[in-house]
């Protein structure tokens, strides 16, 4: 079965910060930028699209539900750490 990641944009003071969820809303890593704009720029270039960006997807899948609490992903801070993220 295929894990979807989520990707969930905070406002936290001069900067957002995008926290990585798995399916069940565990957060496994989060990167912070300058503003919503770089947060959205380096989302799209990392292959996330907006959940509401296609309305036949919503009726498939279904984001996770608060409370989110945090846990360590097997593989580590996947994005965090550059392995897997492509920077703008």
């Amino acid at each position: 079965m295929l894990q979807q990641n989520w990707a969930l944009i905070e406002p936290e003071g001069d900067q957002v910060t995008v926290y990585f969820l798995h399916d069940l809303g565990g957060v496994f890593d989060e990167i912070s930028y300058e503003s919503l704009h770089e947060a959205q720029t380096a989302l799209c270039l990392n292959g996330f699209r907006r959940y509401d960006a296609d309305p036949n997807f919503a009726k498939v899948v279904a984001p996770p539900k608060p409370p989110f609490r945090r846990i360590k992903h097997p593989n580590g801070r996947i994005y965090s750490s550059g392995r897997f993220w492509v920077t703008p």
